[in-house]
Parts: C-alpha cells; sequence; structure tokens
C-alpha cells in the first residue's frame, strides 16, 4: 500500500512537471485562457459593484462579504480545474469516440491515468491567483480577524470544496459510458455550480435545497465563508459527510461504468 501510494505521488509530481513545461511551451493559449477569464471574473465583479450601488446588502450580505464569498468560491473550483479538466473529455468524445480503452491498458489506475494527462491546466492557476487576491482584499477591508482554528480549517474548507467539484464532475462524466457522451448533463452541473459564487440566502427554498442537498456547491463556498466570516458552524459539520458521501458515490458510478466499458468492447 504504502509502496503503491508512493509510486502515485512520484508519478504526479512528474506529471505535474510535465505539465508545467507545456505550460511555459505554449504560452499564447496561456495568455487568452487567462484573459479571458480575468475578464468574466471582472464582468462579475462589475455586477456585484452595481448591485451594491443601489442597495446596501444583499440577503445579509455587505458587498466585501460577497466579494470574499466570490473569490473563496474560485479557490476550491481552480483547485479542482488545476488537476481533473481532462473529465471534460471523458464526457465530450473519449467513449463516444473509442478511445478511452487506451486507459485500460496501462499499467495504472484508469482514472489516474485519465486525469494525468492534463495536470496544471492554466485556468485552474488563475482561478486560484484571483480567488487569494480577492478574498485578501475583500478579507482586509472588513478587517477579518480568523482564529487559529479557522486558519487551520481554512485550507481543509478548500480542498473538500474541490473534492466536491469533482465529485460532481466525475459523476456527470461518468454517465458517458451509458449515453457515450454527456457533455449537456456536465455543462448544466457546471452552470448550476456558479450560484455558489453568491450568498445561499438570496435564491428560492427549492433552490437553496438543490444546492445544499442534490448538487451540494453550498458546501464548496457559502457554508465555509460563512463560518470564516460569522464563526457559524450551522452546517459545516456535514462538510465532511457530504464530501465523504459525494466522492463515493462519483467513484461509485466511475467503477460501474469502466466495468460497462469493459463488458462491451466498445
Amino acid at each position: 500500500m504504502t509502496r503503491t501510494v508512493t509510486r502515485y505521488l512520484g508519478l504526479a509530481w512528474f506529471l505535474g512537471g510535465v505539465g508545467l513545461h507545456r505550460l511555459a511551451a505554449y504560452r499564447t493559449d496561456f495568455v487568452l485562457g487567462a484573459g479571458a477569464f480575468l475578464v468574466r471574473v471582472g464582468i462579475q465583479t462589475a455586477v456585484v459593484g452595481l448591485v451594491f450601488r443601489q442597495v446596501p446588502a444583499v440577503g445579509g450580505w455587505s458587498y466585501h462579504e460577497v466579494l470574499f464569498l466570490l473569490g473563496f468560491s474560485l479557490l476550491p473550483r481552480g483547485l479542482d480545474h488545476l488537476f481533473t479538466d481532462q473529465l471534460w473529455e471523458l464526457g465530450r468524445k473519449l467513449v463516444q469516440r473509442g478511445e478511452f480503452y487506451r486507459y485500460l491498458v496501462r499499467p495504472v489506475d484508469p482514472l489516474f491515468s485519465l486525469l494525468s494527462e492534463r495536470f496544471f491546466h492554466p485556468d485552474g492557476l488563475g482561478e486560484l491567483v484571483v480567488g487569494a487576491a480577492l478574498v485578501g482584499y475583500a478579507g482586509s477591508e472588513l478587517g477579518l480577524t480568523l482564529s487559529p482554528v479557522q486558519w487551520a480549517l481554512a485550507p481543509l474548507l478548500v480542498l473538500c470544496g474541490a473534492l466536491l467539484h469533482t465529485s460532481v464532475k466525475l459523476l456527470f462524466a461518468s454517465l458517458s459510458f451509458w449515453t457515450v457522451t454527456s457533455m449537456p448533463a456536465m455543462y448544466a452541473a457546471n452552470q448550476v455550480s456558479e450560484f455558489s459564487a453568491y450568498p445561499l440566502d438570496i435564491y428560492h427554498p427549492s433552490l437553496k435545497a438543490l444546492l445544499t442537498w442534490v448538487l451540494p456547491f453550498a458546501f464548496t463556498a457559502y457554508v465555509p465563508c460563512s463560518y470564516l466570516l460569522t464563526g457559524t458552524t450551522g452546517l459545516l459539520g456535514w462538510l465532511p459527510v457530504v464530501t465523504a458521501g459525494a466522492l463515493a458515490l462519483a467513484l461509485s458510478v466511475w467503477r460501474r461504468g469502466v466495468n460497462r466499458y469493459e463488458m462491451t468492447g466498445s
């Protein structure tokens, strides 16, 4: 077991270096991707600013608290984006074109083999940098002072949020083993995840329930930020349970899909 973990960590380290080398070789792609991402975040920030020119608070959240939430939502999203972007290719074409088989003949776990083809996606780096900048700026304007426990938990909150993003993406990507392509479902889930960048309090109860218990994106930003900003621990205790459950469900669907793919030999 220890040797296996060490082997995969070594492979991840090596392939991460390859990803960084590829990033340096295709600087134009990186600049274009980063530029498009900055425009999107800039528009989101501008919209938030325009809304708060009309009202002092939204759902009980001030301007800088919403900026903090918007920035924090980019951290788990960026961490997920950095390592699992290849799942989009699974949903888009790998099963449809019969190209998935190559991951089954390699001497490593098929999921690791799939993900490792696109480690260090540049958009993920951009999300992490911009997210950290927004969190730092908004936290400074709020005069936010975290307790030692909050400092210790903050990285774990980001990690759990990233695992939730990965779980949802893996679950919908794996549906392609049955439907050949699952891009529409993946795109719809990704659009729903955008709601996590804003306070849950402004949404209709049905949408709040969807974001909390069905596609649990509320746990990627809203719940952690509520804890970091106010110390409220209401739903925080559910975070490890929801993360573990979502990951277990996604991996179960993935394994069933891989086994089905082997059986059909398509």
